[in-house]
């Protein structure tokens, strides 16, 4: 069973289960950039509640994904490294993992779509995933989310694909029954409560090396 799947910056735990839980994972690079998305969004734990952390991108004639540079507007990666101290900074585990995160924030990457992916890549080291991780060679263009996709000509169906591009989205997620969130510790758990889905962070800080039993 494959899965298919937008980019991710510092993806939600809800992504980083798919990477897991299916055989193989298509990650979609000839789509269109959609705003306030997790391509380029990811959202974390303070003690003012639920903290969106976005990044910048440079405005070109190219909306595809692939394409989207990005900004160094607002020194935005001195901000975002920032927010996670203060975030995180008590958390279990960031101490012991800030030497593997703290790269991103120093380093430039020109294209979201590599940042991402060299993010991606790290992520699944840290949590001890071996995901099969492929690239659309086009947009696909599959219709419903949760389908069989089959070729009338020939008698061996392609395998099922569940197109997670829509229905992972920050502002209006969509039912995914194979999705139930299990609770794990939060810093700030007292005074919020459980916070669902944070960014693939919050579970790594909180929980290190464990976290790969919650996907």
């Amino acid at each position: 069973m494959k899965a298919l799947l937008s980019t991710t910056y510092f993806g939600p735990i809800q992504w980083y289960q798919k990477l897991y839980r299916h055989e193989t994972v298509e990650i979609e690079q000839w789509e269109s950039f959609l705003k306030q998305t997790y391509r380029n969004r990811c959202l974390i734990a303070t003690t003012q509640g639920i903290q969106a952390l976005t990044v910048p991108i440079e405005r070109g004639a190219s909306q595809q994904i692939r394409d989207i540079r990005i900004s160094d507007h607002g020194n935005w990666r001195h901000l975002h490294w920032n927010a996670l101290v203060s975030a995180y900074g008590e958390s279990p585990f960031f101490e012991y993992y800030q030497d593997d995160i703290r790269p991103f924030f120093e380093h430039r990457w020109d294209y979201l779509f590599d940042f991402n992916e060299a993010i991606r890549e790290k992520m699944c080291e840290l949590l001890d995933i071996q995901p099969k991780v492929g690239y659309t060679s086009a947009f696909a263009n599959h219709g419903d989310r949760h389908h069989d996709l089959r070729d009338a000509s020939i008698t061996v169906p392609v395998p099922m694909i569940h197109d997670f591009r829509e229905a992972i989205n920050p502002k209006h997620p969509q039912p995914d029954p194979d999705f139930e969130p299990k609770p794990y510790y939060q810093v700030y758990q007292q005074k919020h409560g459980f916070l669902l889905n944070l960014s693939i962070l919050d579970l790594l800080f909180n929980m290190g090396p464990e976290g790969i039993f919650y996907l």
